[in-house]
């Protein structure tokens, strides 16, 4: 029997949908998983079955093929375990199809059947919702994430039974709720604050004009003088993050794992400072993880110390905004 379910993977930081597509066959007992899939995604076979045998269920001793669709969009991360293991049951007739096809499944099983924090929840939520799906389901730990998305009713569940019992039809739908004005007004105060500085009164007018109108502005002068200090201090008089911005800065920092767990979005801005030695790879990432962290350099301010000490390939990778296609030119300073 053939079972389909919906879930996601994030490509940079963007959400993809992918078709995850089950067939149950007679034959000698296999699991295969095909479409372009990582090591970690094809190792959820072994933690599927498991999942599914310790929450009190039949594995099927039969031929069974995954097949993540599109084939030719790589898939990565561990969230498929979640969507696999549904598709096997479903395919065995124990969850409602019709709830199913409405539903977007994202997340990490444990042997025991329970469910792990996944990253890239929120870019996966924003795809779901804008191809029209009616719900996301996703490990409780990401449930709050997931909320922050309008127009899609997210569902936080602990365990592989409980997502069964959901889609079975034996649990009423649970979405949670969440109050985007709440989330403001929660934000953390700044750990250094700009009304901390004495003196300096020419120094603090360019920063508060600089701050006021998004310039640029480069700080020189003696050690000791003051000038990290200041910096360091600057995001405390920064505008405020409108809720697409800090949607925006949210969706590179889940698809990156580093949403604190208190926190399901940030509404400040991130306060970078990397050291003058640092290497290219370093600054703005390298290999699979190069358009990621280059996009952490965005909604944010940025003060590398000592700046003329920075090694001139650094500051030709400096952009206003993510693109990986024309270097700006050598005397581009990006956010100094």
């Amino acid at each position: 029997m053939l079972a389909k379910v919906i879930s996601g993977t994030v490509l940079g930081v963007d959400g993809h949908l992918v078709d995850v597509e089950v067939d149950i066959a007679m034959g000698l007992p296999t699991f295969t998983i095909v479409g372009l899939a990582e090591g970690a995604v094809r190792e959820s076979k072994d933690r599927v079955k498991a999942a599914i045998k310790n929450s009190g269920y039949d594995f099927p001793n039969r031929r069974i093929i995954v097949n993540l669709a599109p084939a030719d969009l790589k898939k990565t991360g561990t969230g498929f375990d979640l969507p696999i293991a549904l598709g096997i049951l479903a395919s065995t007739g124990m969850i409602n199809t019709e709830i199913l096809a409405r539903t977007c499944v994202t997340g990490e099983l444990s042997l025991d059947g329970g469910l792990r924090p996944t990253p890239g929840i929120l870019s996966i939520a924003l795809a779901a919702r804008n191809a029209g799906f009616a719900n996301y389901m996703v490990p409780e730990a990401n449930g709050a994430e997931g909320a922050v998305v309008d127009g899609i009713n997210t569902l936080s569940v602990a365990a592989l039974h409980e997502a069964v019992e959901i889609l079975a039809g034996k649990k009423p739908l649970s979405p949670i709720a969440i109050s985007h004005a709440d989330l403001f007004h929660q934000t953390d105060t700044s750990e250094h604050d700009f009304s901390e500085v004495k003196g300096h009164a020419h120094v603090k007018r360019a920063l508060e004009v600089a701050a006021a109108g998004r310039h640029n502005i480069l700080l020189s002068g003696p050690p000791g003088s003051g000038k990290t200090m200041l910096a360091r201090r600057l995001p405390s008089i920064l505008p405020d993050l409108s809720f697409a911005e800090a949607l925006e800065t949210t969706k590179i920092y889940s698809t990156l794992g580093l949403i604190p767990k208190d926190k399901s979005l940030i509404t400040i801005r991130p306060f970078r400072a990397p050291h003058h030695t640092i290497s290219d790879a370093g600054l703005i990432g390298g290999g699979c993880q190069f358009q990621k962290l280059l996009r952490l350099y965005n909604n944010y301010w940025d003060w590398p110390s000592i700046a003329p000490r920075f090694a001139t390939s650094l500051f030709r990778s400096r952009q206003p905004k993510p693109s990986l296609r024309k270097p700006a030119p050598l005397d581009y300073w990006g956010a100094l």
